[in-house]
């Protein structure tokens, strides 16, 4: 079990934020797919084989149901429900996920996560998008080394296909599982597992290397031959797009095929060049998984990414998470102001000014040292208050006013302005 203390749901919020603000900016709404799903809708995302990695149960009507494990498959699912939906459609999720997988660094069987989708008509500038959306907001973030690896599955398969000579999909399906094992397994490990499954491993070399290659579409195609792949114009365009957003911290990188089955063309990841956790986010397009749901005319694209792992990513860089720090403490001196103090709160509360009291009746010592996240205090003691006056005193220089209880909510809206 995982529980989330105040620290760390301030760095949640933190970056909560920023994927908010980030996504109003592009047009993303904002939308909450149900945590829980016929294990049905979760299996035709990913196949039976999911099972092994979710919580699933039956519920009392004896329904094979599961926690969700992405917001794909519930956007998806709604999304192709809409008959009478505009598109494109753009919608951002945030929250908690559940995956019955070992529990790593920065991924949990409970975790929090990202997601933005785009539905419509299948178009790179909409994969251009994801993928400027995601770079600006890891720059909103603070993070400075951020590379973005762009990859398209059916290049990749293409490849796969040529070099076993058969373009079976199972055999596809297994070599796209041992390419997305690079980043995990030796080169050795992956051709030793592989060579037990009967893979010839000359073949497998051949792959490995191929999986090897990165940089831009021009140092690609001088080391080589992409002509031989109908899809490299898709991926020149997609280049020429995210320059054209000042989008410049991209690569392609073969390595990049996503596990998942249901992806269809551009592919990518993000990673910290300074930091060693594997990726931040991914995604990619994934036209089949809406004709999944009966929806053959609805194209899709998006990215996801795990909260905590961000979150370690940027301890590691030394980035600070700001907490709300426009808040107010209302301090009493004794008994008798308590009351007083309780409707001086309820007042600022009535103004949307975030407002702590300690309602104990504790020394105003032991009060003023559980204030230390409030902006400013408003300490209510009997000599001002007999002058109709309280104490307003700033934590970050200590400095103190007394302010008259009349003309106080106004001073309050004017410091925290």
């Amino acid at each position: 079990m995982k529980d989330f203390d105040k620290d760390e749901m301030i760095k949640i919020d933190f970056v909560r934020q920023k994927f908010l603000e980030a996504a109003n900016v592009f047009g993303f709404n904002l939308m909450e797919p149900s945590p829980i799903e016929l294990l049905s809708v979760l299996e035709a995302k990913s196949g039976p084989s999911i099972r092994d990695e979710i919580y699933q149960f039956k519920d009392k009507g004896d329904r094979e149901v599961a926690l969700r494990f992405d917001f794909t498959v519930g956007l998806t699912r709604y999304v192709t429900s809409q008959k009478t939906l505009k598109l494109p459609a753009k919608f951002s999720s945030f929250g908690g996920v559940w995956r019955y997988d070992e529990p790593q660094k920065g991924r949990y069987r409970f975790f929090h996560q990202w997601d933005i989708e785009i539905f419509g008509k299948q178009n790179t500038e909409t994969d251009a998008e994801i993928i400027e959306f995601t770079s600006k907001f890891f720059s909103n973030l603070g993070f400075e080394n951020i590379i973005l690896s762009i990859s398209h599955r059916k290049i990749v398969q293409s490849y796969i296909s040529s070099v076993f000579e058969s373009d079976k999909p199972e055999l596809i399906s297994d070599i796209l599982r041992a390419i997305d094992k690079i980043q995990k397994k030796s080169k050795q490990e992956i051709v030793s597992e592989y060579e037990k499954k009967g893979y010839a491993k000359e073949k497998l070399e051949k792959i490995i290397e191929f999986s090897k290659l990165k940089g831009s579409p021009e140092e690609i195609s001088k080391i080589f031959d992409v002509t031989q792949f109908e899809n490299w114009s898709e991926l020149i365009i997609l280049f020429e797009s995210l320059k054209n957003r000042n989008v410049n911290n991209i690569q392609i990188d073969f390595g990049i095929v996503r596990g998942l089955d249901y992806y269809s063309g551009v592919v990518f990841e993000a990673f910290d060049k300074t930091f060693d956790i594997g990726a931040l986010v991914g995604g990619g397009r994934y036209d089949n998984l809406p004709s999944v749901f009966g929806r053959d005319d609805l194209g899709a694209t998006g990215v996801a990414g795990g909260v905590e792992r961000i979150i370690l990513a940027l301890e590691n860089q030394k980035s600070s998470f700001t907490e709300q720090k426009n808040r107010v403490s209302i301090l009493y001196v004794n008994e008798e102001m308590k009351s007083i103090a309780i409707k001086i709160t309820s007042l600022l509360r009535e103004n949307s000014i975030p407002t702590d009291i300690d309602l104990s009746g504790r020394a105003l010592k032991k009060q003023m040292e559980q204030s230390t996240n409030s902006k400013f205090v408003i300490i209510i003691g009997p000599d001002e208050f007999s002058k109709n006056m309280v104490v307003v005193r700033n934590m970050s220089d200590r400095n103190e006013n007394q302010i008259s209880i009349s003309e106080l909510l106004e001073h309050i809206k004017n410091l925290l302005m």
